[in-house]
């Protein structure tokens, strides 16, 4: 198959925001890629080439981007930069260039899929000395035999930015369409088996097969699933009508997910984002092999930062550190030492939990699990019978410092989403979003050189509406948490558009910000303001998917009239 069959679907698909003629534009291709493809050229669809759980990465920035355009094309840095200010798209850029080229294109090779798919990969390899060299190198190759459309879409994945608008339920939509005649049993099946393999090239493969390939598809240890996700309630009895009496009640910790993946000796460790944590957290994979009974397992835990000297909770601000920190870790562990808190298992010795109801589940955490204080023990939780032992537990929770309490439903199977019902979370009300950055502007004076404030935006459907500014809530030094020079450092690399003072980065940064009140304003996308934002963490636990929705915006602003 040649690329250009990739580029003509690229095209189909920016060219239309209906989520119909999307999906029935992905299902004609998908019955042509089975019979022409690869099952795992699904994951350029996304812009990428490996599943969704792999954390490489290209690694390429705009400067890279620019150089590599410059070397293929023979035109100089300063003109390559000065059509980038004027498109605000690297991939632009090379499109115009490629009628440009000095030599003729008369005798180039017409790129195939494999070719550039293959190069993809070898860029993310590419590591040690002479680095950026060898993967400009390899981004000069594919271009130098590109057509127009396809320099454009190779640079566009390269920076992670393709612009087409497909998420991961329209590609559901399209393999369900394609291989199922859309029927909604099967596009739930996809959907489920999907949130347990995270893996496109996969779920493509099987579906095209037929429904019996399909759900051979099981939780395997050390393949990271998606979590089961709570809804958020504001009373005790709201929480009770959604899970039922008895409940499970439990201590909501300011902590953060982690999957704990075992399997014989091999142990590993992933956010909810589906990161891969193991190498940060040694004291981890410490405590599981001395404290776990298993040869095979997959456990949900909430692991939260601990005052080593005082022996008193942090919050999830401190311990965040942790997540994305690749050095001096055991340092860290002495400074930041985290404390394990197993309250879910999905998978034990051979045998698929998931349809267990929670009270067995729960059983069997407590069973397997030999506790240790301030290192590893099955979450703090009671049974219930009626709202004042609930209302007595969420009391202690917080006299205890904690968030709040988790309600568990105590017959109900682990489904992952957030809308199931089996589990709901309370905490006191404070008026907080998370919210993903979309823009930013250099400070002044002691904070020059940094981007100080940050356009934050809320999500509906594949798009992000913007709901304010904020600027406050960072430190000045990062041991005091997130500072503004680590936040600087975390935006760079993402940044697409420059103007002046201003710059707009794609949408991967998430955080955490109370306000006062929303009210209605013109200036941003959403139609509304945030008052009095504040920036109170840095979330690189949480993904894209789980930021406000524009709905929630609407529904906060309206309680305030």
């Amino acid at each position: 198959m040649k690329y250009m069959e990739f580029v003509r679907l690229y095209g189909e698909l920016g060219s239309t925001t209906k989520r119909l003629e999307k999906t029935e534009i992905l299902s004609e291709f998908f019955r042509k890629l089975r019979k022409e493809g690869k099952p795992e050229w699904s994951y350029l669809l996304k812009g990428k080439v490996y599943a969704d759980y792999d954390s490489r990465e290209f690694g390429i920035s705009n400067q890279l981007a620019s150089k590599a355009i410059s070397s293929a094309f023979g035109i100089g840095i300063d003109e390559i930069n000065s059509r980038f200010n004027k498109t605000g798209d690297l991939g632009n850029v090379a499109e115009e260039l490629v009628g440009k080229k000095k030599q003729s294109a008369l005798f180039s090779r017409k790129l195939d899929v494999q070719k550039v798919f293959d190069n993809l990969r070898k860029i993310t390899e590419v590591e040690g000395k002479g680095a950026v060299e060898k993967k400009m190198a390899l981004v000069a190759e594919l271009l130098g035999s590109a057509e127009g459309g396809e320099a454009k879409f190779i640079i566009r994945t390269l920076l992670g930015d393709l612009r087409v608008g497909v998420a991961d339920a329209l590609i559901i939509d399209g393999i369900s369409s394609a291989f199922f005649s859309g029927n909604s049993e099967a596009k739930i099946i996809i959907e489920a088996k999907h949130d347990l393999a995270n893996d496109f090239a996969l779920i493509f493969d099987a579906a095209s097969k037929g429904m019996e390939e399909l759900n051979k598809i099981e939780i395997t240890p050390g393949r990271p699933i998606k979590v089961m996700l709570p809804i958020k309630v504001e009373s005790i009895n709201e929480a009770l009508n959604a899970c039922g009496i008895p409940a499970a009640v439990e201590f909501k910790y300011d902590g953060f997910r982690m999957l704990i993946n075992k399997k014989g000796q091999e142990i590993s460790l992933f956010t909810r984002r589906l990161e891969n944590v193991t190498k940060q957290f040694p004291d981890v994979i410490e405590a599981v092999r001395k404290h776990v009974k298993g040869k095979e397992l997959i456990l949900d835990s909430e692991i939260v930062g601990y005052s080593p000297k005082e022996k008193k909770y942090k919050p999830f601000e401190a311990i965040s550190q942790r997540i994305k920190r690749k050095y001096d870790i055991e340092k860290l562990i002495k400074s930041l030492p985290v404390e394990i808190n197993i309250f879910d298992v999905l998978y034990y010795d051979g045998k698929n939990m998931m349809e267990q109801p929670f009270k067995e589940r729960r059983k069997l955490v407590e069973k397997i699990i030999r506790k240790e204080e301030w290192v590893i023990r099955p979450s703090n939780l009671e049974y219930v019978k009626n709202e004042k032992e609930a209302s007595d537990f969420y009391k202690k929770a917080l006299e205890n410092g904690e968030e709040g309490i988790m309600i568990k439903k105590i017959d109900a199977p682990y489904r992952q989403g957030r809308r199931v019902g089996y589990m709901v979370k309370l905490k006191p009300v404070v008026n907080d979003l998370d919210l993903v950055i979309v823009g930013a502007e250099y400070g002044t004076g002691k904070r020059a050189g940094w981007l100080t404030s940050y356009i934050v935006a809320c999500q509906e459907g594949e798009e992000h509406f913007e709901v304010g500014m904020v600027s406050s809530g960072l430190k000045e030094k990062g041991e005091e948490g997130t500072s503004y020079d680590e936040m600087t450092n975390l935006l760079k690399p993402l940044i697409i558009e420059e103007s002046g003072n201003s710059v707009r980065v794609k949408p991967r940064i998430i955080v955490s910000v109370t306000y006062q009140n929303i009210q209605k304003s013109p200036a941003y996308s959403s139609g509304y303001a945030l008052r009095f934002p504040r920036i109170t963490a840095y979330r690189p636990d949480k993904n894209i998917g789980e930021i406000a929705k524009l709905r929630d915006i609407e529904k906060e602003a309206g309680k305030g009239r």
